[in-house]
């Protein structure tokens, strides 16, 4: 988000508590501007722990998919390698020996019949659908020109529930998308309408393994098929990618049988988030390419600036090793059996809200808690008693964060909250959510507030904002 300061603010100090006089410079700490001289670092701390008590409760946020608590272990070890630069090999061949063993897990975990796969880590998922989708774009160019054929107007297929940052990636590479629209009842894409959207110029498809929006999984395998059954009758050759940003760390564990990853040889690539379903702090990433030459040796650069001769092909270029230690420390902590705990138990708080919020016939469920932990609930269709805006502004009064959002076309009639249940949202949590919703639905059934449905323009014009991101 871009922040802009007036000028007229510029003078503007922060509110120092009496109990810091002595601690602080007596002029007072600017707001927008650094200060002058230096202040103890005592004072520095108390100062910035008191404006982060106006942050809301990490833990009562229903809205982000982001890690929210890790144990001590695991936080003194990101302390201990917060200095190590990850791209330093030369510098930190362990960290960089680490990243490699993490890839590898990954491989393993997500089916790869050959163990032949290539990966690294990133700054978070979005940085890593954005190199697949590089890797896609350099491909189809290498292909193209080798047939002598026009490298312009590139497209990428989706639907309509994908994470933002493939909108930025198309904006930001000049690619045109090519939107599926999502329907009901199923709330993800049609893989039979695949090829209405694919041509010559389709560099890959997006499937999403669990949508931050509703919940739900793409149906790759059918996408697969397709894609296969469009190249043997019109001689497409369309990778897929999977963004599996949710459902990465989540169906291998829950859904081993499951047919999404490398099992299948259309999937290209994919990425996942280990901040999220990962359990990391914020913000670590992972992609990893099926086979070697699926990653373009263009998007490969060899680089000599730290000492050591070393291959880059991230967008960032220095970042802290800690996260990925993080990630490592959860694999060995945890293993297949701790991390397969760990979602049942999401899932099994997940399932019981939504059998529970089934019960309230002013709500109907898109996602019910069953695949992702996430549980996606609008008003019960003909219903227009309130809405689920009025809603999340009453469960807010319990401090309850739970963003709320109308879904995308050919949906936008449609307004959704969303409540992600993550690691540490016990059955206790979960019951004292349902008494407030309760609560709140119940007041909202007393003192309804009918309004007129909106779509379209108006939809968008009232619409206060699509967390599509984490």
């Amino acid at each position: 988000m871009l922040r802009r300061v007036e000028s007229d603010r510029w003078q503007e100090s922060l509110d120092v508590n009496p109990l810091y006089n002595g601690l602080v410079p007596e002029g007072g700490v600017p707001r927008f501007k650094m200060p002058a001289g230096p202040m103890s670092p005592t004072a520095a701390q108390a100062l910035i722990r008191d404006e982060l008590l106006l942050d809301g409760n990490a833990r009562l946020n229903l809205a982000t998919f982001c890690t929210t608590w890790m144990e001590p272990q695991a936080r003194e070890l990101i302390a201990e390698t917060l200095d190590r630069n990850l791209v330093d090999h030369d510098q930190y061949p362990q960290t960089a020996d680490i990243e490699a063993r993490c890839v590898n897990m990954l491989d393993h975990l997500w089916g790869d019949p050959n163990g032949a796969s290539v990966g690294c880590s990133t700054g978070g998922s979005s940085e890593a659908a954005m190199l697949g989708a590089l890797a896609m774009k350099f491909q189809w160019r290498e292909r193209r020109r080798a047939a002598g054929l026009p490298t312009t107007n590139p497209n990428l297929v989706m639907g309509t529930a994908v994470h933002t940052c493939w909108p930025k990636f198309c904006q930001y590479w000049d690619v045109e998308p090519r939107w599926i629209p999502i329907e009901e009842p199923a709330f993800t894409l049609n893989p039979a309408r695949l090829g209405e959207f694919c041509d010559d110029n389709t560099i890959g498809v997006i499937g999403v393994l669990g949508s931050t929006q509703c919940g739900k999984y793409d149906p790759i395998e059918q996408m697969s098929a397709e894609l296969d059954r469009l190249e043997a009758e019109r001689g497409l050759r369309i990778p897929l990618h999977v963004d599996a940003a949710v459902g990465g760390f989540i169906t291998p564990f829950l859904e081993p049988d499951m047919v999404w990853d490398f099992r299948l040889p259309r999937v290209q690539s994919i990425n996942t988030s280990g901040h999220k379903f990962g359990l990391v702090y914020p913000g670590v990433g992972w992609i990893v390419w099926q086979e070697p030459d699926a990653l373009p040796q263009d998007l490969v650069l060899s680089c000599d600036l730290l000492g050591g001769n070393m291959d880059t092909f991230t967008l960032n270029f220095s970042r802290s090793g800690a996260p990925v230690v993080a990630q490592y420390y959860n694999f060995l902590r945890l293993g297949f059996e701790g991390y397969q705990a760990v979602q049942q138990t999401c899932r099994d708080v997940a399932t019981y809200l939504g059998q529970e919020i089934a019960k309230l016939p002013e709500l109907s469920l898109i996602a019910d808690g069953s695949e992702l932990p996430v549980l996606a609930v609008r008003t019960a269709p003909g219903f227009d008693g309130f809405t689920v805006f009025d809603l999340a502004a009453r469960l807010k009064m319990h401090g309850w964060q739970a963003p709320t959002y109308y879904l995308p076309p050919d949906l936008e009639h449609i307004a959704v909250i969303r409540f992600v249940i993550r690691n540490g949202f016990s059955q206790d949590t979960a019951a004292k959510l349902l008494a407030n919703l309760r609560t709140e639905v119940e007041y909202l059934r007393g003192n309804p507030v009918p309004r007129p449905r909106l779509g379209g323009d108006e939809a968008a014009a009232e619409q206060p904002g699509v967390p599509t991101g984490g």
